[in-house]
């Protein structure tokens, strides 16, 4: 009987055993426990606050750290915590029965409650469970929540979770914000008397926080500082000088170093699982460049300018280091200084140059020191012009990228094919051009497509890391620049992906290097346009850009370990007189590379150079007629180039005075002299800038007859062009306008005799122009000179009716 009935007790108590387990345990926990949205915040690389935007609820909560160990809370926070809430933290599972036994007695002593015996993890549960009355059967349920906590997170996570979610008063949530709103600084900054503030302040954070009942909160802070002493948690001398710590008289305002990247990632925050991102930015260069950004803009505000970016790039391993989408102001909506403009598509002006001028170089197409024409140019209906209505005639390629000249750019593109051009720039990483090429044209390299600061920073970054490249990649795999601005997840270090097995572009070694050499040679603003006198300078490869309209003002300038970009304009796209790259830009761009670290110059890539021998004056290979060479490094590829076009050898007296042939004299008196002849067009215009250019010598008057057999026509229409299409636009009083006709000719005191489809219109000496109104259709332009020679030309005037 009596083993019968102590059965039937082990039955019962099993079945009660069974019965607590399945109630405590039974059932999981809500996941997520909290469901209370985040703020979206940013730090830097090195966790540094850059700034924060407050959560959906309109709290300041910010999110945890990614790594749940209890070394992501400050352990002056934890300390203080855990002593004036809960002492054996680590030692209980959940429930801490001597404090559940010590809070009995109290509130059957006094009649009333005075202690809830809750432990950390149950106030967590407490907070997860937000708005329930606090009663006994509240309370009985935290207690089985808080075990099951206890057996599915770590106490450091629970920790955690309490830092995360405990109210500090106001709309200050979370110990990571209570930090920075109350101390401006992170948990881990904080001193003994802050950590204590914080600690006490869950504690009835309604009633008693910094703007409210600050003498009370004071006592209290006291108090757990005078008990920490009494554990040994801290020496009595630190204890003396946190309490004599004032209280912190109002919120700080959170930093907003970087609004609009916040703003964009926050934009993007749906697609993580987490509201905290730490970016690869500096904060100390981000705080320095928005410095220098909003002091520019000040400046250029009085001229109606009120909106700029600025962006730099670490070229080794595509970290953005500072990220500065806009001027930030009080009133950003007066001058849309909320919208980001470094991911804005604006006209590219003068920018892309560099990328034609590399294309050519790594396809043999181009020299750096060859000669390219600069002359009045027309190209089907579109006439480019220099920025100051000037013509060189001929110019070095490098000169010509490095003063930016429109007319040798458009004619190069010509050559090179916009088609080409176009696919080049979208291998190296241009993602806004939304059209195909042909909707471009040529004016694609003046500004006729849209970038975006982004886009553009990174392809001069390209360039710098294709420069780069010392020693023979092993792989041929091109890849454009790809930047990031956040920091890789889980901690993993940065990879610097210049590593050596790749190409950094679809640009060679060579092409990069020698164009980066070529940018070293544009002027820079200001003072430091005498940049090369001083050994301070560093060198920097830059280029500027103009949009037309003068609508955007652009400078990126690349070193070995940098890229830095800027754009000044205003977002509305209102143009301003004197919003030039070089005025407004520049001045901010060698600002910021003033906040940089200095490097040596990129290595010369003799492995991709070959040695040959160029025309001292083209700037060609030279050929067998090139009186004068010298030697020159080029890419492999300029091998194939083309041998010097303008020298060859012509028939002279021994004085050099006349030029003869055998019909005129005899073979003894001919000296036969390599001499550098450009085209009329090219050599009018080049003369007039170049003194010790020698122009023929004139025929002796008894070879005259004969000079045809020269092979050098002394002729040359510059407008219209072949096969030219010419419009003839109205004049305001609507009669038919005019336009001018232009030749040149070797000989400046020669006469041109013109001629309009076999009728005489006139005869021009020195400079021969002509102003003619063609009525609508096919002419024919006849020009001859006194000596006979003749150059004919097509033609053809649009119908304006037609338009």
């Amino acid at each position: 009987m009596k083993n019968t009935r102590k059965h039937h007790l082990f039955v019962i108590f099993g079945i009660s055993a069974i019965a607590l387990a399945w109630i405590i345990f039974g059932q999981q926990l809500p996941d997520p426990l909290f469901k209370a949205p985040f703020s979206t915040v940013l730090s830097d690389r090195n966790g540094e606050l850059l700034g924060a935007a407050i959560a959906k609820d309109e709290q300041w909560r910010f999110p945890p750290p990614d790594n749940p160990d209890r070394n992501g809370l400050a352990p002056k926070f934890v300390k203080a915590l855990l002593c004036f809430e809960d002492r054996r933290f680590y030692s209980h599972v959940g429930i801490d029965p001597w404090a559940v036994m010590r809070a009995f007695w109290l509130n059957m002593r006094e009649r009333r409650i005075v202690s809830g015996a809750s432990t950390l993890t149950m106030q967590v549960i407490r907070l997860a469970r937000k708005g329930k009355p606090r009663t006994i059967s509240e309370k009985m349920i935290e207690m089985v929540w808080a075990l099951r906590l206890e057996v599915t997170q770590t106490k450091d996570q629970i920790l955690m979770l309490y830092a995360a979610h405990a109210p500090f008063g106001g709309n200050v949530v979370g110990v990571w914000a209570a930090s920075w709103r109350y101390f401006g600084r992170r948990p881990q900054q904080l001193s003994w008397a802050e950590a204590a503030m914080l600690a006490v302040l869950p504690n009835n954070p309604a009633l008693v926080h910094p703007g409210r009942n600050r003498a009370h909160l004071k006592r209290k802070r006291d108090r757990l500082l005078a008990r920490m002493r009494q554990l040994g948690l801290i020496d009595a001398l630190s204890c003396r000088l946190a309490q004599a710590e004032p209280l912190p008289s109002k919120p700080h305002p959170l930093p907003r170093a970087a609004p609009h990247l916040l703003a964009r990632l926050q934009a993007a925050g749906h697609k993580r699982s987490t509201s905290r991102f730490q970016t690869t930015l500096d904060k100390t260069i981000q705080q320095s460049a928005d410095a220098i950004i909003r002091r520019h803009s000040a400046r250029l505000a009085t001229n109606g300018i009120h909106n700029a970016a600025a962006l730099i790039l670490n070229v080794k391993t595509g970290a953005v280091s500072a990220y500065i989408g806009n001027v930030a102001k009080l009133n950003p909506a007066r001058h849309a200084n909320y919208v980001d403009i470094i991911t804005a598509p604006r006209s590219t002006g003068s920018i892309l140059k560099p990328f034609l001028y590399a294309g050519m170089l790594h396809s043999g197409e181009l020299l750096p020191r060859q000669l390219v024409p600069d002359i009045p140019t027309r190209i089907g209906g579109f006439a480019p012009e220099n920025y100051e209505r000037d013509y060189l005639g001929a110019t070095p390629a490098y000169n010509a990228l490095a003063r930016s000249l429109n007319i040798p750019a458009v004619r190069l593109l010509a050559d090179y094919g916009v088609d080409r051009f176009y696919a080049l720039l979208v291998r190296m990483g241009m993602t806004t051009l939304r059209y195909p090429a042909k909707h471009y044209g040529l004016s694609l390299i003046l500004g006729g497509a849209e970038g975006s600061l982004w886009d553009i920073t990174a392809m001069y970054a390209g360039l710098a890391r294709g420069a780069s490249q010392s020693v023979r990649p092993h792989l041929k795999r091109p890849q454009f620049f790809s930047p990031h601005y956040l920091t890789p997840v889980k901690n993993l270090p940065e990879v610097d992906i210049s590593d050596q097995r790749y190409d950094a572009t679809p640009l060679g070694t060579a092409a990069c290097w020698l164009t980066l050499e070529a940018l070293l040679e544009v002027v820079r603003p200001g003072a430091d346009s005498a940049w090369r006198d001083f050994a301070s300078q560093r060198k920097i490869a830059w280029k500027t850009g103009t949009s037309y309209g003068m609508r955007d003002g652009w400078a990126v300038g690349v070193t070995p370990n940098y890229a830095a970009g800027v754009w000044v304009g205003n977002a509305d796209g209102e143009g301003r007189p004197d919003l030039t790259g070089i005025a407004t830009a520049a001045p901010i761009l060698f600002e910021l590379f003033g906040l940089l670290d200095e490097s040596a110059w990129f290595k010369r890539p003799l492995y991709a150079l070959s040695q040959v021998k160029i025309c001292a004056y083209s700037g060609y290979r030279a050929g067998p007629n090139c009186a004068f060479t010298q030697a020159m490094l080029i890419p492999h590829a300029g091998l194939r180039s083309a041998q010097c076009p303008f020298c060859r050898i012509i028939c002279c007296d021994s004085q050099r005075k006349w030029r003869l042939h055998t019909q005129c004299a005899s073979v003894a008196q001919i000296e036969p002299v390599k001499w550098f002849v450009l085209p009329p067009a090219m050599e009018w215009y080049y003369k007039r800038r170049h003194s010790g250019y020698r122009t023929l010598p004139p025929f002796r008057n008894d070879c005259l007859e004969q000079s045809a057999q020269d092979g050098l026509p002394s002729l040359s229409l510059i407008y219209p062009e072949k096969r030219g299409r010419i419009y003839i636009p109205l004049e305001l009083d609507g009669r038919r306008g005019r336009t001018v006709f232009k030749a040149a000719h070797r000989n400046p005191l020669t006469t041109i005799f013109w001629h309009l489809d076999s009728e005489y219109l006139g005869a021009t000496r020195d400079l021969h122009q002509l102003t003619l109104s063609p009525s609508p259709g096919v002419h024919t332009l006849t020009l001859v000179d006194l000596n006979g020679e003749q150059l004919t030309r097509k033609f053809t005037v649009l119908n304006i009716n037609a338009f």
